[in-house]
Parts: structure tokens; sequence; C-alpha cells
């Protein structure tokens, strides 16, 4: 079923003169290097490629110098071309206000590996059994039969690395894969250290404070426990989003707990809830629950009110 359906996206893509390429909110390594890989190989075919996210954040800047940021623009300044493409968005609710661009195109194409996406466009690609979106990019190009070279292949190695943890729960393709991308001449050792290994100074202060806050909570998901994490505006303060985006991974080590969660607040009494879990629970229905969705071992979902509120709520749900 993928490898027809990669068909079928590689085949409208061979005839489009003009692409537009969506990442979704709050932006990730898989979700711009899947949008900057296909910009790569779409604009090396003479297409005239577009490559955006939606949000007033800036660029993450562990991923601002990856290949390709040239094809980068601002929402407001994207055209719309007839072929418009979301990459890495579990719904058109994640594309904020490219949710338009996309609804608007000639022929819509969503690739994706969301175990909660719908399938919202007028061509799907969505393998949750896939690591990380960035492999089934390069499945459409495999298919559009696109010459790998070290810059396509860094754009998706940053994709897959970041969405494994570092490979910790990669499955064997994905070894295969990055092997595959290695061999093109990717830098792993730069690439592990901008994405996994830079933070300012101010973050130890932070992860101090966040650290010292956390709660275990050892009834909850039926016993099998739960550790949970605030990081709140004041946290914040002074850095960018994505300093925040390291806690749960930190957090989700605790012995003591089955599932993770960390409430990070990207405006007054606004908060995005990042969940992950070992091993039993599935947190699909619990992000979905809350408007969310995501993976069965990581999830998310948005929420309003105070601190003491929205942690209210999630324990209620558990």
């Amino acid at each position: 079923m993928n490898a027809s359906a990669s068909a079928a996206i590689a085949a409208e893509l061979a005839t489009a003169s003009a692409v537009t390429i969506c990442c979704h909110v709050r932006p990730d390594a898989d979700t711009i290097g899947s949008g900057l890989a296909l910009g790569l190989a779409l604009d090396r075919r003479g297409v005239d490629v577009e490559v955006s996210y939606p949000g007033a954040e800036q660029l993450p800047a562990s991923l601002g110098g990856l290949p390709g940021s040239k094809l980068l623009c601002s929402p407001n300044q994207v055209i719309g071309h007839p072929v418009v493409v979301s990459v890495d968005a579990a719904n058109l609710e994640r594309l904020d206000s490219l949710g338009a661009v996309f609804s608007a195109a000639d022929t819509s194409i969503t690739i994706d590996h969301h175990a909660s996406n719908p399938g919202f466009g007028d061509l799907d690609l969505i393998d949750p059994a896939a690591d990380c979106t960035s492999v089934l990019v390069l499945d459409v190009l495999d298919e559009l039969g696109v010459e790998l070279d070290a810059d396509i292949a860094t754009c998706i190695y940053a994709g897959l690395t970041t969405d494994t943890g570092s490979f910790r729960w990669a499955r064997p393709q994905s070894f295969r894969i990055a092997a595959r991308l290695l061999e093109t001449g990717v830098d792993a050792r730069k690439w592990s250290r901008i994405l996994f290994d830079s933070h300012p100074f101010e973050w130890f202060a932070m992860m101090s404070d966040v650290l010292a806050s956390a709660k275990l909570v050892p009834s909850a998901c039926n016993g099998e426990g739960l550790v949970y994490a605030i990081v709140d505006q004041r946290a914040l303060a002074g850095m960018s989003w994505e300093e925040s985006e390291s806690v749960v991974d930190t957090i989700r080590t605790a012995r003591d707990a089955e599932v993770a969660a960390v409430f990070k607040e990207s405006a007054p009494g606004v908060w995005t809830v990042s969940l992950r879990s070992k091993d039993v629970v599935d947190l699909v229905p619990i992000a979905r629950a809350h408007g969310g969705g995501g993976h069965r071992q990581a999830s998310g979902y948005s929420d309003t009110g105070t601190a003491d509120e929205v942690v209210a709520r999630l324990l209620e749900s558990l």
C-alpha cells in the first residue's frame, strides 16, 4: 500500500512545475528535514519550490544550518502553488495558518507517520510503522529517481535521528537507512552534537528549576506511574521554544514511571503537553481525549488555563 502511495505521489510531483511544502507549527527536525529534503530534490529538477512553517517562532538554531534553508520563507510570503505537500503534520490543524494554503491547492498531498493522522490530502502517504516522516519522503524520492547526495541525506538524517531518540528506539529498517545516508557523506558526529548536545548556558538553570519541581504520581495509569514537570514562561525567559523540547527526554528516564508528561507554556495560560511512555501505555487515546494525537509512545496535545488546571485535567483522564 505504501509503495503504491509513494508511486502516486512521485507521479504527481514529477509533472509539477511549482510546489509548496508545508511543515507543522513549532517545527522540529523531522518536519523541517522532510520539507527541505523534498524541496532540494524538486529544486534540482527545476521545480519552483517554497518551504514554510506557520507561527511566529524562529527556526530552532539547531536546524538553521540544514542544507536547503534558502528554500524557507515566512508564512506571509507563501505564494501557494497548485501542488501543496504537508510533511509530518498529524492533522490539518497542525499546519495552523498554512492549512488554508493546503486546502486551496489543486492537488494536496500528505506525507506523515503519525498513527492518529486521519488522512486529509487528495493523496496520502501515512505509515505509522515508519520511524519518522523523513524516511517516507525518501521513499518518494526513490520513486522519483532522485540521486541521493549528502545535502538531501543530511536533511533526512536529521529527522531520522531525532525521531528515534538518536536510534534508541529505532526499528531495524532505520539502521539500514541510516547506513545508506551516511554513505553519501553525512557528518553524523557533527549533527549529533548540533541536534542533541548543544544548549545555551541559561538552559542549565532552567533544567535545574524544572527538575527540582518534577512530581511523581505512582497511582496514575493503573499503577504504572506518571512523572511530570512544568516549564512555564518564567522558566523559558530569554530562551527559544526549542530549549523546552529536551525536558521530556530527561523526565522520561525516571524508572518509577511508565509515562512522562511535560507541560510547556508558550503564552500566558497557553500550554503544549508532551507525553512519552516506555512500553505498556498507548498514549494515542490519551492525547486524542484532549484534542491531540501522535504515536503510541510519543504523543501530545494543547490546553489552556493555569498550570494547576492543565495538570489536573491530565491526571483526571489517566
